[in-house]
């Protein structure tokens, strides 16, 4: 299990920094060649590291400023769970999108599945103080 914590660890780490700085290849990199990548109950699922490229280009493509939070991961054999907080400007618009990531790691530590649930407000917010071990509120501009 340390090996998936780890695994879990780098990924938050990895979308947290890439995210921030727009920057998708050191996310397509997480993934396993047959991973399967769900970021919304609904959608249809992005398979493997194009897939992961593919929705991830376009997401970033849409959003500026980011600033994102991540909680600790919740590890459980080869599964994580790890909630994320991002404001940022989507559209132009002031966006704050809330979710969690269920992970399943390989063998390797990349992830092999991922199923997102998420919500979004239209305005830039951070996350209350005690939302999670990681959230350090953003300064009053």
């Amino acid at each position: 299990m340390t090996h998936i914590r780890a695994a879990a660890a780098r990924w938050a780490r990895t979308w947290t920094e890439a995210w921030e700085a727009l920057n998708v290849e050191p996310i397509v990199a997480l993934y396993a060649p047959d991973a399967t990548f769900s970021t919304e109950p609904f959608r249809e699922a992005y398979r493997g590291p194009e897939g992961v490229r593919e929705y991830v280009t376009r997401a970033f493509g849409e959003e500026e400023s980011p600033r994102v939070w991540v909680s600790e991961p919740i590890v459980d054999g080869d599964r994580a769970s790890i909630s994320w907080w991002a404001a940022l400007r989507e559209n132009e618009a002031d966006t704050t999108l809330a979710g969690t990531s269920v992970l399943a790691f390989d063998g390797d530590g990349l992830v092999v599945e991922q199923w997102d649930a998420w919500n979004v407000i239209r305005e830039r917010r951070s996350p209350p103080s005690d939302w999670s071990p990681f959230a350090e509120p953003e300064p009053d501009t």
